[in-house]
């Protein structure tokens, strides 16, 4: 899967991935839409943001989980 918004800049924020080349990093809006926030309301707080750019935000996360082993709570 290939991701156009998602940027990688060694240079800005560390090499966190972002949105668009913008200092909006790609956990900031996946957090935002845990917390329930709306399309809208995350929109009205970063103006720089497109619709978008929220799906591809997480369907990024979503790939790199599927990367990743999280260890969790077993429940007897």
């Amino acid at each position: 899967m290939k991701f156009q918004r998602i940027t990688v800049d060694p240079n800005q924020m560390g090499g966190v991935p972002c949105l668009r080349g913008l200092r909006i990093p790609v956990a900031t809006v996946v957090a935002m839409v845990a917390d329930g926030m709306s399309d809208e309301e995350i929109l009205r707080a970063y103006p720089d943001l497109e619709p978008e750019d929220i799906r591809e935000a997480l369907r990024y996360a979503a790939e790199a989980m599927q990367e990743r082993e999280l260890p969790l709570v077993t429940i007897p």
